[in-house]
């Protein structure tokens, strides 16, 4: 008997995020930013400068979309409260 494996996009686009995000946030604290504050930086003014380029980091994060990114954010956070 086959089995139909289900694909969640929204899923998959949530865990890419969280990836992206988590490795952005390591290579800012590994260079001795305040991640947060650079991120946060970021998502408000929408200016690349904010993220470090180390390990790639600026590349990283300007492939998710803003809003997105603030989306998926937000979502995680109200889930936990």
């Amino acid at each position: 008997m086959d089995k139909t494996t289900l694909f969640d996009v929204e899923l998959l686009k949530e865990e890419n995020v969280s990836r992206t995000l988590r490795e952005v946030y390591d290579s800012l604290k590994e260079r001795g930013y305040n991640p947060i504050n650079q991120i946060v930086g970021y998502i408000i003014s929408g200016d690349p400068g904010y993220i470090s380029s180390y390990q790639d980091a600026r590349k990283k994060i300007m492939n998710i979309d803003r809003s997105e990114l603030t989306a998926i954010i937000l979502e995680a956070y109200l889930k936990k409260i």
